[in-house]
């Protein structure tokens, strides 16, 4: 958290922004995917309503609580604070290195959390949204616990996927009652768990349907939520909604204040998303500005498809219950799911990179954030793969925003300029030179306002097009006045009128790029020796003044090598790749040593006039000596490629 001097509040008459990204669940390595579909997505967001000038304020945090976490911390013989602990730390790291810039990146296990739960719990029951009923649930003989819906996998009774799970199946995304499940086991022991009696409280999401039914065909039509999450959104209102327990036989998470539930928990998905609002209250104890201020305040969600009906029917169900004033959804960013070379990520399998070893490529977070918002998920699935991942970089950011920002500032950094920015002459109106130049600053802010326009809308994947066509426009601007010495001997009109009009197109440009690319942007800025432009509604090209001194220029991005691609594939492709790449390499081996063998044998056989001096024969001795050594460097190469995977296993888990 910042200092109190540095809290960032709504601001009356403003466009105020408030941005959450769906908690992580705290006991996972988050994944590529993962990244892209919630937290970085949000970042990008966040930066640019910042450089707009808009009062933003930015919070995730680690959803901790739940059976999940508890389980897990049963597992690894610690307390559930400890491995949340664990796992909190290793969360914060990646998203670091990722150059995520939450204003506040805090956990749900607080006081705060506690506070705001139970109030909302409380004015659901006294406004009869809350019932207690006696329920059935599964049960572990084996552990001697009553089980969460997660914790129950069998094969879901609707589509015959064998590894649903209790509370949805992942195949045909429908949500399950456990006790539906076909041939249901624990997931901790594989016992076959038995029903058993015990009371929860349910709130009663089909008395508030009406409510939440106007308010999301209200805020779906205003904030323009992505497609998907109005979608999944109609489907469940359409299906009817129905009431649903949200208490669990459970020690670890959010105390029920009711008499009689001592020994019971808020179940996590109620409580999950009044993390976002705990958050805030630890961020700031002037929260309610933020939370309680629809008049004032836009709130903007980024997510995966898989959270949406929490966050467009039960959060907002359980604001409306509760008859306060909140601050309630006005935009939803959803995204599809993105796969790593047309399969999916598996932790377990080795397969994908996950946030923990995209680092360990050397290859620069900026690369990795600009590669992921090109592929974002934004209507469809979308796919990680190296060869594009290579090209992109190669072929965009080194030969398109590199060049075009190195040539210029380089050509500055000459003798012709000696670092110094020169004063743009006045040129004669009609001629072309103006002519010219004036048809730059048009196009320039043609796509600027297109680049806004898609912001606005939230749609980051056709908002970084348009940066890179904006850059692009420089490079063109180079490109069809020749800049080079000669044209400095020759036209020093036309080469100083063109050299500050690409200084001021390099600094806009590291302001439209801030969001995507943060490091790079401090680059540019560095190199121009000057402050970061606010983007504005028009670009008149004379931030940077005549005169001004540069610094010295560097290269933005380095060129990946076209064979890091199968040094990639091979690296991150999953435990079950390399095993086989190690069993190829030891039968090649193997069958090399045989064919040397046999071709030792046929020359020993020839007859003696056809045969070597004694001297060059070799023995057979030799030969099966030779052999038992190719033999050995197969074995070799085998230990090593095995070592190799144990090395990305250790890396990933």
């Amino acid at each position: 958290m910042n200092g109190k001097q540095d809290v960032i509040l709504p601001q009356a008459g403003k466009n105020n922004i408030l941005i959450t990204s769906a908690l992580p669940y705290v006991n996972n390595v988050p994944h590529l995917g993962n990244v892209i579909g919630s937290v970085l997505s949000a970042d990008v967001f966040a930066r640019y309503c910042k450089a707009r000038g808009y009062p933003t304020l930015f919070v995730c945090g680690t959803d901790e609580y739940g059976t999940a976490t508890e389980t897990k911390a049963i597992e690894e013989g610690v307390t559930p604070q400890e491995l949340c602990d664990k796992y909190n730390k290793l969360h914060k790291e990646v998203y670091d290195w990722f150059n995520i810039a939450f204003d506040h990146f805090g956990r749900t296990p607080t006081q705060q959390q506690t506070d705001i739960a139970q109030d909302i719990f409380t004015k659901l029951h006294q406004n009869d949204y809350l019932e207690e009923r006696t329920t059935t649930q599964p049960y572990c003989e084996k552990h001697k616990g009553f089980l969460a819906d997660r914790f129950v996998e069998g094969e879901c009774p609707l589509c015959g996927y064998n590894d649903a799970r209790g509370d949805q199946c992942d195949k045909c995304g429908k949500l399950l009652d456990p006790l539906d499940l076909k041939n249901p086991r624990c997931k901790l022991d594989g016992s076959t768990p038995v029903p058993r009696e015990t009371k929860h409280v349910f709130i009663l999401l089909d008395k508030l349907q009406d409510k939440v039914k106007a308010w999301s065909e209200e805020s779906s039509t205003k904030g323009a939520w992505s497609e998907n999450g109005i979608n999944i959104t109609k489907a469940w209102i359409k299906e009817g909604l129905h009431g649903r327990g949200i208490t669990r036989d459970l020690k670890w998470g959010t105390a029920v204040p009711l008499p009689g539930y001592e020994d019971k928990v808020l179940y996590v998905w109620f409580d999950a998303c009044i993390g976002y609002v705990s958050i805030t209250a630890n961020y700031t104890e002037h929260w309610e500005k933020w939370w309680r201020n629809p008049d004032e305040v836009k709130l903007y969600q980024f997510m995966g498809k898989d959270n949406v009906p929490f966050h467009t029917v039960v959060f907002p169900c359980s604001q409306i219950g509760t008859g306060d004033k909140w601050t309630m959804l006005h935009h939803l960013s959803t995204t599809e799911y993105l796969n790593y070379e047309k399969g999916k990520f598996s932790k377990s399998r080795g397969v994908g990179v996950f946030g923990n070893s995209a680092k360990a490529t050397g290859i620069s977070s900026d690369v990795w954030r600009y590669f992921l918002l090109l592929r974002r998920p934004e209507t469809s699935d979308t796919e990680f793969e190296w060869d594009g991942f290579i090209a992109a970089n190669n072929g965009e950011l080194v030969a398109n925003f590199g060049n075009f920002v190195n040539r210029i500032l380089k050509f500055v950094n000459s003798a012709n300029y000696d670092s110094v920015v020169p004063n743009p002459p006045k040129l004669e109106p009609g001629s072309d030179l103006a002519k010219g130049l004036d048809q730059h600053k048009k196009e320039v802010n043609e796509k600027l306002k297109e680049y806004r326009d898609h912001f606005e809308a939230v749609h980051l994947k056709q908002a970084l097009v348009t940066a890179r066509e904006l850059s692009s426009l420089g490079n063109f601007l180079l490109q069809n006045n020749k800049l080079d010495n000669a044209l400095f001997n020759t036209e020093r009109e036309r080469c100083d009128a063109v050299v500050y009009l690409c200084i001021q197109h390099v600094h806009l440009l590291a302001s439209v790029i801030a969001p995507y690319l943060p490091a790079t942007t401090q680059s540019i800025l560095s190199q121009l020796q000057a402050e970061m432009l606010q983007i504005p509604d028009t670009w008149e090209a004379t931030s940077i003044p005549g005169g001004h001194k540069i610094g010295k220029a560097e290269h933005l991005f380095k060129t990946i090598k076209p064979e890091k691609e199968k040094e990639w594939r091979e690296l991150f492709g999953g435990q079950e790749a390399q095993k086989i790449r190690a069993e190829k390499e030891a039968k090649a081996a193997a069958r090399k040593a045989d064919k040397e063998k046999k071709k030792a044998r046929k020359a020993a056989e020839k007859p003696e006039d056809d045969a070597p001096a004694a001297s060059e024969k070799p023995s057979v001795e030799a030969v099966e000596k030779d052999g038992a050594q190719t033999n050995t460097s197969a074995g070799t190469a085998l230990e090593e490629v095995t070592e190799g995977t144990r090395q990305v296993a250790l890396q990933t888990s």
